[in-house]
């Protein structure tokens, strides 16, 4: 049964050339993985905070170099497309951005970051995610982009803010962390919103 509505972004519009390279302008590039990463995420992942807000937990850099492996495939896949942040001048992680659920013929996905700790308080996430928004919406053409963050996490909610994300609304008991069910804000930019 045909489709009404032709896909807005075709099977192929990220994989058929290489996952770029973005800088933000003040000092910061988004890359992809590379193997030699996985000892920096390691590190990050042993962090608390990250305990709080992120459902998955590292116990060992071979498991984060397998995760680093499934990110790097990701982007033949479509389906998500994840960039190490790191500092232009010393290429030390800082952090990382992503497109995650990606729908291509919605023009959609769901972006997600994290920072690392000794990298907080410098606007890492929030210029990492300008960059990001600013391809996917003026280089590949995408309609929509969501961000979803426990009601908790006042800090991603200024990211979310100060980058042009409005609040939308809350999604109820939408998602399972260690300390039980949390209330998600969602917060979502369309490609017609004024930038950041």
């Amino acid at each position: 049964m045909p489709f009404t509505a032709a896909p807005l972004l075709p099977a192929g519009t990220l994989s058929r050339s290489a996952q770029p390279v973005l800088a933000t302008g003040d000092g910061l590039l988004l890359r992809p993985w590379r193997a030699e990463d996985a000892p920096a995420v390691h590190a990050v992942f042993q962090d608390p905070l990250m305990h709080q807000w992120h459902i998955r937990s590292a116990d060992s850099v071979e498991e984060v170099a397998g995760w680093i492996e499934e990110w790097r495939q990701s982007w033949a896949a479509e389906r998500t497309a994840q960039w190490a942040v790191a500092d232009e001048d010393t290429d030390r992680v800082v952090g990382r951005v992503a497109l995650r659920t990606i729908e291509l013929g919605e023009g959609s996905a769901e972006v997600a970051y994290w920072t690392a700790p000794d990298a907080r308080g410098r606007g890492v996430a929030a210029r990492a995610l300008t960059a990001l928004t600013r391809w996917a919406f003026e280089e590949i053409g995408f309609h929509r982009l969501e961000l979803m963050h426990a009601t908790a996490n006042e800090p991603s909610c200024r990211v979310a803010t100060k980058t042009g994300y409005t609040l939308e609304g809350t999604k109820r008991s939408a998602a399972l962390h260690q300390d039980g069910w949390h209330d998600m804000h969602l917060h979502a930019r369309v490609h017609e919103d004024t930038a950041a």
